[in-house]
């Protein structure tokens, strides 16, 4: 009990000193009893956002699964890695948010969420170890749909977990934090990571995975001892049904429907990162330079994400205009750079420094639409809105994806062109969104 106490007291110490309060348990918009966990709340929420973060940088689809799957030689089913991954945690969540909602404490579904997608990572690594070719490939495959439906879980639940346990004006101040924080442990990993430039061994991609899958068991761990009180549950009735009669906000709730819209728009930020790669890899193929933009993802995110995230509890909505603003000009710049100077302009460094700034402004775009997205909603309404609004984007996602590889037949440059000026059409949106 002592040991608890005194770490308690750290806790709240080191809490009042980031929330810069005198008073580290205030705050307004929460009970009593769920006021006074709110700086252990806040580290354990912290502590295990940041071990997710480490675990997605050992099995990025862009990086390290893409060179896995090349190495066991199974190079045609890397065009599916990045589509399972981000629509396969989106798409089911309607029905995911409905039956979450009828449980009146809901860690325990991100900490079940996590397990899976550890079960998920280690069945990937025993697929590399024990089979070889196209039959370890599709394994890995496997394991990603697992692997994306478990995330849908805890994308559902942590929302709701963190509306519950985190005053307002405090919420994107941790989203902020954790960002940074795995931003910086996840740059040190990678300069790890390539600082031999020969192709890796089976075995250490095989360590990799497993490390990876360690870290998702510790982070369930420690998200399953936060002190969540009980919330608000809906009554009985089927969640598929319930799930679809959600899809009705899009039609009832104009601010929600505005908001969907606006992030449908603001998804540029997220899809024109590779074919900035795309274009640097034309004028040098090499592991070294892929390093650096993976590198550069993980500075971008450490260096922005607290500056983002303390802007996010002034204003998320201004966070969202400057970090659109920011993603579509960076695309539209390069875009034109390449199409009136060729695709070779600006040597090296050109593509890589401005992926680095695309990925400050995605950084600032999505971190500004989850506070928001926390900050409109209460109650049983925000895990509707989260699930509804993440299975509409995972449907949109699959369809802009295929239109930009229609674009793609023109160029890659037409396909930059075109997300940047989504992007300041996604920019209009949001200047037009009321503040909350």
């Amino acid at each position: 009990m002592p040991e608890s106490r005194s770490l308690n007291d750290t806790a709240e110490h080191l809490y009042g000193l980031i929330a810069n309060e005198e008073d580290a348990r205030v705050c307004t918009d929460l009970p009593d009893e769920a006021c006074r966990e709110v700086p252990r709340n806040f580290f354990l929420i912290l502590a295990s956002n940041v071990l997710t973060k480490l675990g997605d940088l050992l099995i990025s689809p862009k990086t390290v699964l893409a060179w896995l799957l090349n190495a066991v030689g199974a190079p045609a089913l890397v065009a599916w890695l990045v589509p399972i991954r981000e629509s396969g945690s989106m798409l089911p969540q309607m029905v995911i948010g409905a039956w979450v909602r009828r449980k009146p404490v809901r860690k325990w579904f991100w900490a079940l969420g996590a397990l899976g997608q550890a079960v998920s990572v280690a069945a990937m690594a025993a697929s590399v170890w024990f089979l070889e070719g196209y039959a370890a490939g599709g394994g890995v495959v496997a394991a990603l749909v697992v692997f994306s439906l478990a995330r849908g879980f805890c994308s559902v639940s942590m929302k709701d977990v963190q509306g519950k346990c985190i005053p307002k004006g405090r919420r994107g101040r941790l989203s902020g934090l954790a960002t940074t924080l795995g931003g910086s442990a996840t740059a040190v990993l990678t300069v790890v990571l390539f600082w031999d430039r020969g192709e890796p061994s089976m075995l250490f991609y095989t360590l990799l995975l497993l490390l990876a899958a360690g870290f998702w068991v510790v982070a369930g761990v420690l998200f399953a001892s936060i002190d969540e009180y009980d919330g608000e549950t809906s009554g009985g009735g089927n969640a598929l049904r319930d799930a679809f009669n959600n899809l009705g906000l899009l039609r009832t709730d104009p601010l929600f429907r505005h908001f969907v819209i606006t992030r449908a728009l603001l998804l540029c930020s997220a899809l024109a990162s590779p074919y900035f790669v795309l274009m640097a890899q034309k004028q040098e193929d090499s592991a070294w330079l892929l390093g650096v933009f993976l590198l550069a993802s993980s500075l971008a995110s450490s260096v922005s994400a607290s500056v983002w995230g303390w802007m996010a509890d002034a204003s998320s909505r201004r966070v969202m205009i400057r970090g659109a603003t920011i993603a579509s000009g960076t695309c539209l710049v390069v875009g034109a750079a390449a199409l009136f100077l060729g695709e070779q302009v600006g040597g090296r460094w050109f593509y890589p420094l401005a992926f680095f700034i695309l990925s400050i402004a995605h950084a600032g775009v999505r971190l500004g639409r989850k506070t928001y997205l926390v900050d409109m909603a209460g109650g049983n309404k925000r895990t509707d809105y989260t699930s509804v609004s993440n299975s509409v984007i995972g449907m949109l996602l699959l369809v802009t994806g295929g239109l930009t590889a229609l674009v793609s037949l023109i160029s890659d440059i037409a396909v930059i062109l075109f997300l940047g000026f989504m992007g300041l059409a996604g920019t209009v949106s949001a200047l037009r969104l009321k503040e909350v």
